[in-house]
């Protein structure tokens, strides 16, 4: 039994709702994953903020034909199509799915599309590259920690440096008027 025209209005209007949500959208070619195989990869994707959606190509043509955003994805519907929608982080979720893609052999990435521009799967995997949100986090954390370090290091060493120096001149003072009065 077909899809009715009312299912069908359904689906692109939460294809539409997901795009909307999304800031990278992946296309892959799924042919020949498995059902449970199709799960795991949903259920990876899931902590990097991502989505994996699998729909007829006719359908996500009507939901970006009117979104210059993802408008360019048209290039990418053809044959079993799936789509990873990311809203957060860009690299957890490409590194997810080049994992899940190295396990199972079975999917090929076609590219993806960002800020209404063509990406191809060189530049997919550029970004995979990229530092996840949590290692920037990090990353930060770790050069904001270093400096404030550095600011107290600095603050302390004033006042030990003119501890230093009054000690060096009361020493010096000391030793001349020591001199001084065995001379005399």
């Amino acid at each position: 039994m077909g899809r009715t025209p009312e299912n069908k209005r359904e689906i692109v209007a939460d294809l539409k709702q997901l795009l909307s949500e999304a800031k990278l959208v992946i296309a892959i070619d799924y042919h020949g994953l498995s059902v449970a195989q199709i799960s795991e990869l949903r259920q990876n994707l899931r902590p990097a903020g991502a989505t994996c959606k699998i729909a007829k190509n006719t359908l996500m043509r009507i939901a970006v034909e009117e979104d210059e955003t993802w408008k360019p994805m048209t290039e990418f519907l053809k044959g079993s199509s799936a789509f990873l929608l990311v809203k957060d982080d860009f690299s957890a979720a490409i590194k997810a799915y080049q994992a899940f893609q190295k396990a199972s052999k079975k999917t090929e990435l076609r590219g993806g599309v960002m800020d209404g521009k063509l990406l191809s799967e060189a530049d997919i995997k550029a970004i995979g590259t990229l530092p996840s949100r949590e290692e920037l986090i990090a990353q930060i954390a770790g050069a904001i920690n270093a400096i404030a370090t550095k600011i107290a290091v600095g603050i302390n060493e004033v006042p030990a440096s003119l501890g230093r120096s009054l000690q060096a001149y009361v020493d010096k003072e000391g030793n001349d008027g020591s001199d001084s009065a065995v001379s005399s």
